[in-house]
């Protein structure tokens, strides 16, 4: 039996090109990423689409089936909830663009109307339920020795992609081999396929670490974007561009991705939802970002604002104008 789509979370598993078979399991024996086999139950809103291991954006239809993963999501403007939420009736939701599954308990009104499906077996490949982690990077953990830009938010949808996008472009433009990662959010794969576009090199997300979420015990993720890490390391690029999904105070794992990186952040760039926002990252952490751009430099006000609530340089990235400076301060912090 085969899915009519396989989200993006299966993509490390290569789903798509494996035969299996699919066993109901009972919710006592259901882990976090876990592959399952579910149904459409309604036809879902048009702007509620899934990826594909390609990373397009599909529409599904009323009946249709698709495989994804167990996880469990934490969003401030999407969805909150998790496969420890489904009920006995096998109801659950499509948490994220990527194919994370379980029930929702709380939605944003920002969000749009979750796709609905059903469960109806795991994925069993060579009699064995497929959990992400099986497929996951396995490199050794080595110290990280490659200088790092690292992006981070006040929140989610506060602008980072795009930011991560602009700084890519900017170093390869002076001459950088560039590695891109996103080490911490929700499983989607648009993320890390921007990077890519913008021209890194070597791109990876904690999917690649088997995870379908960041929203784990913090033993676990750090056992797994250690390794990823590791194999960031043996790409020898000349800087890694690290984005730290939502904010370093949801429970995402933002602080121990952080910390991982350790002395190696050379630069840091806050996007800020608000520039308000950017007092509380200060007052939460001690200390002030490199840059502040995202949603709350979208306009001189905004830049403005920040400038003058906080000692921070602020700059508006989608502006042609701004790759000028922004080279110039990435030139003076890395070799």
């Amino acid at each position: 039996m085969n899915a009519d789509v396989h989200a993006s979370v299966t993509r490390i598993a290569d789903l798509e090109a494996r035969e299996y078979d699919v066993e109901a399991r009972p919710q006592s024996a259901w882990a976090d990423g876990d592959y399952v086999f579910a149904r459409v139950t309604e036809r879902p809103a048009p702007d509620a689409r899934l990826e594909n291991p390609q990373g397009r954006r599909v529409e599904l239809m009323e009946g249709e089936t698709i495989v994804g993963a167990l996880g469990t999501r934490r969003a401030t403007r999407g969805f909150v909830g998790g496969w420890r939420d489904v009920g006995d009736d096998g109801r659950m939701h499509v948490l994220t663009g990527g194919g994370v599954l379980g029930r929702t308990t709380s939605e944003s009104a920002y969000a749009p109307t979750p796709i609905e499906v059903e469960y109806e077996g795991h994925v069993v490949v060579d009699d064995a339920v497929a959990r992400m982690g099986e497929y996951g990077i396995d490199a050794p953990e080595t110290p990280l020795e490659t200088p790092v830009v690292l992006v981070f938010g006040t929140s989610m949808s506060a602008g980072k992609t795009l930011s991560a996008r602009v700084i890519i472009r900017v170093l390869i433009e002076q001459g950088y081999q560039v590695a891109g990662c996103k080490l911490t959010g929700a499983g989607t794969y648009s993320d890390a396929l921007s990077m890519s576009v913008a021209g890194a090199e070597w791109v990876y997300d904690f999917v690649d670490a088997g995870l379908p979420t960041t929203v784990v015990p913090e033993e676990r993720f750090r056992e797994s974007v250690g390794s990823l890490l590791g194999r960031i390391q043996e790409h020898e690029a000349d800087v890694i561009v690290a984005e730290v999904g939502a904010s370093p105070l949801e429970p995402y794992n933002g602080a121990a991705a952080v910390e991982l990186l350790g002395d190696q952040v050379a630069f840091t760039l806050l996007c800020a939802s608000d520039p308000y926002a950017v007092v509380g990252i200060e007052d939460a952490f001690g200390h002030s970002p490199d840059l502040v751009a995202g949603i709350a430099t979208n306009t001189t006000a905004g830049v403005d604002l920040v400038e003058r609530l906080t000692d921070c340089s602020a700059l508006n990235l989608q502006k042609e104008a701004a790759k000028g400076p922004l080279a110039e301060l990435l030139a003076d912090a890395l070799p």
